[in-house]
């Protein structure tokens, strides 16, 4: 296909590497969305399912543990763009980590700071570098960020997590402030994506209970199937993307009407 003299719609997507984020790459492909991935990884999968549907593919292979270099980049590159090349420019951050999964005064400083600068820093910074180097752009913009139930109700043995999340959405709320009083501000959401049946939901059922108490609750929502698939996850996150009221309720749930 060639895309030469078609509006494009650019998609920027932390974590895409496994689970949910690799689901979301996949289905953002198949619909014809230029895709920038910015992950620990690349994979020849999604390299060959982008082939097979004809759209731009750009894998960054990132750290984003250390996330001010990532954004200088991403900025740097977003500021290059053709702004008339493209139809809309989203980002979604769905990239984080699970610490230890231990009571905090058990972690380890490095641990501890990884997964707030995976789960709150790059985010922050990531959505910064977009919004300032597409600020200009009249097209829509819109920045995705997959937060969690566990950004809303706290659990032992996670605050790390827990405290990311809850970051996520309350920087979410100030960011749509700012964008609100511009002539074309970018419109922002921080999003539950349900419960979902990926490596990090086996991590917390697999845990130690005594050193994390739900571990009985997450075992049972997996035994009483009431985890979603990464693609079913994916597909409803995506279509939330495409809601004509995305941003107005700026922290919200899939499960939500």
């Amino acid at each position: 296909m060639n895309h030469a003299s078609i509006p494009l719609h650019l998609t920027v997507l932390t974590g895409a590497s496994r689970g949910m984020g690799l689901a979301m790459a996949r289905q953002l492909l198949d619909a014809g969305h230029e895709l920038v991935t910015l992950s620990r990884s690349t994979s020849e999968d999604l390299a060959r399912a982008a082939v097979a549907a004809g759209t731009p593919l750009q894998q960054w292979n990132v750290d984003l543990g250390a996330p001010e270099a990532v954004a200088r980049r991403l900025g740097d590159w977003l500021a290059g763009l053709d702004a008339g090349h493209y139809a809309s420019l989203t980002l979604i951050n769905n990239a984080g980590v699970i610490p230890q999964i231990a009571p905090l005064s058990r972690l380890q400083p490095a641990d501890i700071a990884r997964a707030m600068r995976v789960g709150l820093e790059a985010p922050m910074l990531l959505t910064a570098a977009f919004l300032a180097a597409t600020e200009g752009w009249v097209v829509p913009r819109k920045v995705l960020n997959i937060s969690s139930g566990l950004g809303r109700r706290a659990i032992a043995s996670q605050a790390s997590y827990c405290a990311a999340k809850a970051g996520m959405d309350h920087f979410s709320r100030s960011v749509a402030l700012d964008e609100a009083l511009k002539p074309h501000g970018a419109r922002i959401c921080s999003l539950a994506p349900g419960v979902i049946d990926t490596g990090m939901q086996l991590q917390l059922r697999s845990a130690d209970a005594s050193a994390f108490p739900d571990a009985g609750n997450f075992a049972q929502l997996k035994d009483g199937g009431q985890l979603t698939s990464p693609e079913e996850a994916a597909a409803r996150v995506l279509a939330w993307l495409e809601r004509p009221d995305f941003g107005e309720q700026v922290v919200a749930d899939v499960r939500q009407p």
